[in-house]
């Protein structure tokens, strides 16, 4: 067991932190107020191999693991979460289906322009009426010789506006039938294939989230992934390696709002003395301090059992649920230190407080990953 960042961790971490302080902190709060997804900058981090981070070498990305993949997304989150979504959802879910389960063609079709930032990739599973339930999705597909014809609408997806390539999870059986799902890639521009209205979110809100919505749209079947009625049991596995993305979205929250506390609790000063000298404020920075290290941890073991190619299910929802959860209590710590201050946009703190609840809701809400650990742990 090693501890310690390598090599590549190590550059990867301080050329993320240097591309952040020039390009994503200035403008923080401007693409917060007005809800502005940055495609620039994506373009900007695919140049750096970051829209492409598991991606093999041959098809055109960084050919990293998921220890490096951890470290960008945390180091990403740290200065603006929203980025950090955004990056993971375009790595992890859309890019990553296509790699795990296209065929050579569909990966050389697809693959390196995901990776290369070219385009933006989105990933649909998520219904108005089924969130948690997607096996009662009520978007469908039907044969009609080589091509399908697809209704209906996904909604809360990330990139469903911009997103050049999405892969969506459809119903091609029975409601409630584990099999009766099927994953296909559609492409921008495709007729009967449009978004609906962005949301007006509480945090993440430069991280772009819409309705996907399909009306008689024609799709052929070589935009299918892998065989018929797979569709939700490739979306388990993708979403295995998903909550490690969350965790790690979750940590760089946490991280950016303790350091942020740290700092301001050694300049503050109250009744003569910095306010990190008073034991109320040292021992919540002592135990935010603490579960930050205890987050860090799960998250880099589920990293390495997914690396090994070993079951990855309940490490990642342990991961998931704790960070998750951990980081909202950070940022609600980190709003009680800077006090009155705290509540305030002048202070990093408030931002990480409105997107940090996202993070126990997203790709498997802090319950369901009740449900995911307890099911493995009976079984």
């Amino acid at each position: 067991m090693n501890f310690e960042y390598n090599e590549t961790q190590f550059m990867i971490a301080q050329s993320i932190k240097d591309f952040a302080e020039k390009n994503i902190r200035p403008f923080i709060m401007e693409w917060d107020e007005a809800q502005i997804f940055p495609i620039d900058l994506f373009k900007k981090l695919g140049e750096m191999g970051f829209m492409g981070i598991l991606v093999p070498v041959e098809l055109g990305g960084s050919g990293l693991g998921y220890h490096e993949y951890v470290t960008i997304i945390e180091e990403l989150s740290k200065v603006d979460p929203s980025i950090g979504l955004s990056v993971a959802a375009h790595n992890s879910l859309c890019t990553n289906h296509i790699l795990t389960f296209g065929n050579e063609e569909q990966k050389k079709k697809w693959i390196p322009k995901l990776a290369s930032g070219e385009h933006i990739g989105a990933w649909g599973l998520t219904e108005h009426n089924t969130g948690s339930d997607a096996g009662g999705m009520n978007t469908t597909a039907t044969k009609d010789g080589d091509h399908w014809i697809i209704n209906g609408a996904k909604n809360f997806i990330t990139h469903a506006i911009s997103g050049d390539i999405s892969v969506v999870i459809v119903r091609t059986g029975e409601k409630g039938d584990s099999k009766g799902m099927t994953a296909f890639v559609f492409e921008k521009g495709m007729s009967g294939f449009t978004s609906g209205k962005k949301e007006n979110k509480l945090g993440m809100r430069a991280s772009e989230t819409a309705e996907l919505i399909f009306d008689n749209c024609r799709i052929p079947d070589a935009n299918r992934l892998g065989e018929v009625g797979q569709g939700f049991i490739q979306s388990m596995k993708i979403l295995d390696g998903g909550r490690i993305s969350i965790g790690a979205l979750s940590l760089g929250i946490a991280k950016g709002a303790y350091e942020a506390s740290l700092k301001y609790s050694k300049e503050r000063h109250q009744f003569g003395k910095a306010i990190s000298e008073f034991q109320g404020i040292s021992f919540k920075l002592a135990d935010m301090a603490t579960e930050i290290e205890a987050s860090e941890l799960l998250i880099h073991k589920a990293a390495y059992l997914k690396e090994q190619n070993k079951p990855v299910t309940t490490a990642g929802a342990m991961a998931k649920m704790y960070a998750s959860e951990m980081c909202c209590k950070v940022a609600n710590e980190a709003i009680q230190i800077h006090g009155g201050y705290g509540y305030t946009k002048d202070f990093p703190v408030e931002k990480f407080y409105r997107d940090a609840k996202l993070c126990t809701i997203g790709e498997g809400t802090t319950e369901i990953q009740k449900v995911v650990i307890s099911r493995n742990l009976l079984r």
